[in-house]
């Protein structure tokens, strides 16, 4: 089995994962996220947790329960917390300029713009 696959996802507080059929919708407090996934696996919610196990261990579950794991716990990220990245620019005469909106400029190489 799996390492990844095989641990359970907590579900924080504020977060609701429902799951029926192929269908799994999880709703918190920055949206709702919704995904059909692979029949071969199975998804059970329980209490506070999520499990997902897989049917057999032919090649194709194998390489579809631990992805299917790795996205219901991105989708409960992302309803609940966001993502981010953050950007260090290191060196001289790097220049980046987010004032535009959700646009960032970042001039590299030259000292005027092209």
């Amino acid at each position: 089995m799996s390492n990844l696959g095989k641990q359970p996802i907590l579900i924080p507080e504020g977060v609701e994962v429902i799951h029926k059929d192929t269908k799994t919708l999880v709703k918190g407090k920055l949206g709702e996220l919704n995904h059909v996934f692979d029949p071969l696996t199975n998804i059970e919610v329980k209490d506070n947790t999520v499990v997902v196990t897989r049917i057999s261990n032919e090649k194709r579950n194998k390489e579809l329960h631990g992805l299917t794991r790795v996205l219901i716990a991105n989708m409960i990220e992302g309803v609940s917390t966001g993502y981010q990245k953050v950007l260090n620019l290191v060196g001289v005469g790097y220049t980046a300029d987010a004032s535009k909106g959700n646009f960032i400029i970042i001039n590299v190489g030259y000292s005027y713009p092209i």
